[in-house]
């Protein structure tokens, strides 16, 4: 695939604001959502975020690819080490500055060079800032991508589908051989969330996102991963937490796990005028003074007013007030809209795990 800098690439909104720089990575002429991220590191991170399925790409910092990317290593568990997933599924990234040249003793390749691997078309060379701007003032919006001089025809954007059944591992896998059960429904995970459930007291079941929960003899506690697209599409995975919230067993999610888990009780959501994406986002414990910096990538959110009897906001987003997390009042039900697997990201919200971990151990089995 071709990795030039010298053909020119145009960056059209559907309100039909152009903005123009030049092309690096994979060569596609494509459509997709349009969102910006505001963090100052893990371009590594973000690309291989499952979450990021069909959408173009924003970063607010103004250089990226100085530090290259990692090799595709993988760990004893059979684990990208330092990737989010084994591949790229978002389609364009658009940056301010690229560098082809980079500098990292863990690089082996370019940001360019990769990016042309997967399939990901580059833009640099744009005003990002005035670029996020818009997009904060007139809300995500359906960008089309056109490269100079190219001719093959503009692949659509994906539009409202059920991204998670793409992003899902298609067959259970298990991880470690511990005692106790636990059930990590994959909706488009990102790996370190599984790398940070592994523990050798439990036996993993990373399961697709329709899998029916039965099926796992011993079930002591299900675990709902981030993921792409609309969680309204989700209805299979919506019964298999109702399943377990009817069993009690302790039943933990992040991100789309957090609007799945309230649209199991009930609840609605909404899609936000721009979404939260970055490294720097403040939420706060409902009730106390704490606060957490957390990293976050998503575009729907929990409509707070809509929760039904025995469930209460956990955490809130101290920039908007919109709902970063859900708690159930009587049973272990706990979700978070931010990632405390990071990744990148502050690691300020990594107990999250733990705290499930331990509820799993140690809570009674009010069911048969």
């Amino acid at each position: 695939m071709q990795t030039s800098t010298q053909r020119k690439a145009t960056l059209t909104l559907q309100d039909g604001s152009t903005y123009t720089g030049w092309h690096f990575g994979a060569t596609r002429q494509l459509a997709g959502e349009v969102v910006f991220n505001t963090a100052m590191n893990g371009y590594t991170e973000s690309l291989t975020d499952p979450s990021y399925m069909g959408q173009i790409l924003v970063m607010t910092y103004p250089m990226v690819g100085n530090y290259g990317i990692p090799a595709a290593t993988r760990d004893e568990y059979d684990i990208p080490k330092y990737y989010e997933s084994d591949g790229c599924l978002m389609r364009a990234l658009i940056v301010n500055s690229y560098s082809p040249e980079y500098s990292h003793w863990n690089a082996e390749q370019s940001l360019g060079d990769f990016m042309a691997e997967q399939g990901v078309v580059g833009i640099t060379g744009i005003d990002t800032r005035a670029l996020t701007k818009h997009l904060r003032d007139h809300g995500i919006q359906v960008g089309t991508i056109t490269i100079e001089g190219e001719t093959s025809p503009i692949e659509p954007a994906i539009g409202e589908q059920n991204l998670v059944a793409q992003a899902s591992c298609s067959e259970p896998r298990i991880y470690g051989s511990g005692d106790c059960h636990i059930a990590l429904i994959d909706c488009g995970l990102k790996d370190n969330i599984l790398r940070s459930l592994i523990d050798e007291r439990f036996t993993l079941h990373r399961v697709p996102w329709d899998y029916p929960l039965e099926q796992i003899e011993g079930l002591r506690g299900v675990f709902i991963s981030n993921g792409p697209g609309s969680p309204t599409c989700c209805k299979e995975t919506i019964r298999q937490i109702q399943y377990a919230f009817e069993r009690q067993l302790p039943t933990y999610g992040i991100c789309m796990g957090n609007q799945l888990m309230a649209l199991a009780s009930g609840a609605k959501i909404y899609k936000m005028k721009y979404g939260h994406h970055g490294h720097n986002q403040a939420v706060q414990l409902v009730g106390s003074p704490q606060c957490l910096i957390t990293s976050q990538n998503h575009s729907y959110a929990v409509n707070s007013a809509t929760l039904p009897q025995g469930w209460e906001e956990w955490y809130t987003n101290l920039n908007d007030g919109t709902n970063e997390g859900l708690m159930h009042t009587d049973l272990p039900f706990r979700s978070v809209q931010f990632h405390p697997e990071a990744k990148g990201g502050p690691l300020d919200a990594l107990n999250f795990f733990s705290d499930f971990q331990d509820t799993v151990l140690n809570y009674p089995q009010l069911s048969k």
